[in-house]
């Protein structure tokens, strides 16, 4: 299609097809029990759902008039309610303390007085002696504070131990009998206010534009006026050593054997850390996920070093520079799939509802407030899982496959496998309709450089999201 001739591959030898064939065998059942063991594990969706809707309770307050109705509606603390109720209700995991208090907080609030109170003796019984001293005074508040003296400020004896949010705070403070005006937090509502309009109004913002610019492009192409592709250069192997690579080196060796390898081995030198559970669990994520990179890329690298002389721009055609062209690529190829992966998440939500199995570093980077774990988890989700997804099937599986089958069918196959390859069934088709786009990118542009800064600054905005919901 649009491939230059490269260097022939060399034949592989009859062990390489025998390692390759047994590879591409054990990485299809550890594939096939990671999609189906995906549908036991819980989704970050229901998280991300409470967590926005008490965002918009917490910010209605501080929303001029004029946007209040439009961006919370008209009850946000009833709709949080709800909300809570239901995935409590569904949940068949007990919900968190806080998650239950809370509850009886909204409940009080809602006038459901017995409910709240059952609800608040159930929890007396459940949480440490530390606890329960703001369980007495929401209990019988008449005999713990006097309301007149009640504000914010009055209640950190109560809350030690409690890691309540600001909105929370503000519940408990009304509970107590506090007045209104003084039991709000006007900074956190003020911050609340900036936060919703990172997590509403951007993302429409970036989808109308995304749909227009991808409008254009159909429009361009219907008209025969779009650039033609550049040459795209295969690194020279063969489907077995391709094979031998992603399903021996990368499934077998990399998502098996080295976590089985690394894990107790990075727990032991972790351990000093036990008393910073966050910062512990930034370091062994970072760590596995380092492991998981290296036995791919050494043996990629011992594929491709008896092949001179190079290619200009290397077998990969990184083709970094000009930075600012590559940025602009990626940042246009990223607003152009924006609508397609929103597209068919919704026909997906639609279809068959929340179907579970969200990536587990979701949910580590939403519930993390240690900032150095924070940062562990943004070196790993934007740096190098983008650089060794993209290396692996955008800069060696794509254009192997585009030199036999053409670029389309290469493209389609290799987002294929990337979305299997996240062991998500429910994400699947988002990941798939992801990795089109940034198969048609690498095609288009003839850079992996293009694509690994669309993956980063996809995983970036995801990111973004979450920080703002944990805020």
């Amino acid at each position: 299609m649009n491939a230059s001739p490269p260097p022939q591959p060399r034949q592989s030898s009859g062990w390489t097809n025998g390692l390759a064939l047994l590879s591409l065998v054990l990485s299809g059942l550890l594939w096939i029990s990671g999609l189906v063991d995906s549908l036991q594990r819980p989704s970050v969706g229901n998280s991300l759902e409470l967590r926005q809707q008490e965002l918009t309770a917490l910010a209605a307050p501080a929303l001029p008039a004029g946007l209040r109705q439009a961006l919370t509606g008209a009850q946000p603390l009833e709709a949080l309610r709800l909300d809570l109720q239901k995935q409590v209700d569904e949940d068949p995991v007990p919900p968190a303390a806080q998650q239950q208090l809370q509850l009886a907080l909204l409940e009080r609030q809602a006038g459901q007085g017995a409910a709240a109170r059952q609800r608040l003796q159930g929890l007396n019984q459940q949480v440490p002696p530390e606890q329960r001293l703001l369980l007495a005074a929401l209990l019988e508040p008449a005999s713990s504070l006097d309301p007149a003296e009640l504000e914010l400020a009055t209640l950190e004896p109560l809350v030690n131990g409690w890691a309540l949010t600001p909105l929370s705070r503000q519940l408990v403070c009304q509970a107590l009998g506090g007045p209104l005006a003084d039991c709000e937090d006007r900074l956190a509502q003020q911050a609340a206010v900036l936060r919703l309009l990172g997590t509403t109004l951007v993302p429409v913002l970036l989808l109308l534009l995304g749909s227009s610019l991808l409008l254009r492009e159909l429009w361009l192409r219907w008209r025969g006026k779009a650039a033609p592709p550049p040459p795209l250069v295969s690194p020279p192997l063969n489907l077995a050593e391709v094979t031998l690579l992603i399903a021996g080196g990368f499934v077998v060796l990399g998502e098996l054997v080295m976590p089985l390898v690394l894990t107790p081995l990075l727990q032991g030198l972790l351990k000093p850390l036990s008393s910073q559970p966050a910062l512990q669990q930034g370091l062994l994520v970072l760590g596995l996920y380092s492991g998981l990179m290296t036995a791919p890329l050494v043996l990629l690298w011992s594929q491709l070093r008896p092949h001179a002389p190079r290619p200009q721009g290397g077998w990969l055609q990184w083709h970094w520079r000009p930075l600012a062209s590559a940025l602009r690529r990626a940042v246009v190829q990223v607003l152009l799939v924006l609508p397609l992966v929103a597209l068919v998440g919704w026909v997906l939500e639609r279809l068959v509802g929340d179907p579970g199995g969200s990536n587990p570093l979701l949910e580590l980077v939403l519930n993390s407030a240690n900032p150095l774990a924070l940062l562990c988890f943004a070196i790993t989700a934007l740096v190098l899982a983008p650089l060794f997804e993209e290396t692996l099937f955008r800069g060696v599986l794509l254009p192997v496959l585009a030199q036999r089958w053409g670029g389309l069918a290469a493209v389609v196959i290799s987002a294929l496998l990337f979305g299997i390859a996240h062991l998500s069934l429910g994400e699947l088709p988002p990941l798939f309709v992801l990795g089109l786009g940034l198969g048609w990118l690498r095609l288009q542009s003839g850079r992996l450089g293009a694509s690994v800064l669309m993956h980063s600054l996809w995983n970036g905005l995801t990111f973004a999201n979450l920080l703002l919901l944990a805020s």
